[in-house]
């Protein structure tokens, strides 16, 4: 079921009763045309690997759509007949055609989060890519495509309003660190936190605080670190940073702007305390006797805060690795 675009959302200031309406939310022709030029210039064509009726019913009942051509009954027999038989169609008719709605913001997203399935489009640097540029079209009108799950590791794509300055989902692509051998646990974490962030900011905030818990762990138990059961996100958190030569100790005196990167990465810890207590204060867990009082704007500071902690120590064990500071502690 393909829906029509949100409508404007609406702005009630209480003092003195002023109610201003904003413009709705609205993907333009510009944008349309810009990303119409960006397939043409890159030969990227919506369907992919597939062609224009495999991929097109995957989105569509193509024998329930009627034909334009008086000579068929079916957008199937004459899709066949002009881009598979005769090739008589430019491949932008699709975004000219009426029977698609592609002039319905929301099915302008489906459609274009289509054509980066796995299924569709096997090169994975080719869809990093279109994601990317898609995304820098988008921006300007406060839309996006984000992974909204994930099938074999790939990312699976949806579209949406952006919400934030760095887009209302951001994605930690795990399956991209070569370190991460079986992300899935990561990945769950962080679907948990895109679907609660508007819906349920305390279980959004929740799983924040279990992805770098989980981080954590991974990183121990690669490493061949033992730890006990049910220790806290902070103990688990001090441990990797003694691992990864993070912690306040670690920087020499003498070394240039010490103080600076101390202050950093006292920071660092007292970011992930705190990332705990949010979620022992506002997020779900022990009984809660009242409704947790978390707004979105608290659960999007415990993303924030998750996405900077993750980001570096992936980042920092990675170097280790690389660096030959540590020794892979995985059986071989």
């Amino acid at each position: 079921m393909h829906l029509g675009a949100g409508e404007g959302e609406s702005r009630l200031i209480k003092r003195g009763q002023l109610r201003r309406s904003m413009p709705p939310q609205r993907i333009t022709e510009v944008t349309r045309r810009r990303l119409l030029d960006l397939m043409e210039v890159e030969k990227a064509w919506w369907w992919g690997a597939l062609d224009e009726v495999r991929f097109l019913q995957r989105l569509y009942d193509l024998d329930a759509l009627p034909s334009t051509d008086h000579r068929y009954t079916t957008a199937r027999e004459d899709i066949i007949k002009h881009c598979l038989n005769n090739e008589d169609w430019l491949p932008d008719w699709i975004f000219t055609d009426d029977r698609f709605r592609l002039e319905d913001d929301e099915t302008l997203l489906r459609f274009l989060a289509e054509t980066l399935h796995p299924v569709v489009r096997r090169d994975r640097a080719q869809v990093e890519h279109l994601v990317t540029r898609f995304n820098e079209i988008l921006a300007p009108d406060g839309f996006e495509l984000y992974p909204s799950e994930y099938l074999s590791g790939l990312p699976l794509y949806a579209g949406g309003c952006r919400t934030a300055f760095h887009g209302a989902r951001p994605d930690l692509r795990f399956e991209a660190r070569p370190l991460l051998t079986d992300p899935r646990v990561l990945h769950e974490h962080q679907n948990r936190v895109r679907a609660g962030l508007q819906k349920d900011p305390a279980a959004a905030i929740a799983s924040c605080k279990e992805l770098v818990e989980s981080l954590c762990k991974i990183i121990l138990e690669r490493q061949g670190i033992d730890y006990p059961s049910g220790e806290d996100l902070p103990a688990l958190f001090k441990r990797v940073t003694q691992l990864l030569g993070l912690n306040v100790d670690s920087v020499p005196e003498h070394a240039k702007a010490s103080g600076t990167v101390t202050k950093i990465l006292r920071t660092l810890t007292t970011t992930v305390q705190g990332l705990a207590e949010l979620r022992n204060q506002l997020g779900l867990g022990h009984g809660r006797a009242q409704p947790s009082p978390a707004f979105e704007r608290h659960a999007r500071l415990a993303l924030n805060s998750t996405v900077a902690v993750t980001e570096f120590l992936l980042d920092t064990w990675h170097d280790r690795m690389e660096r030959g500071a540590l020794n892979d502690g995985q059986p071989h």
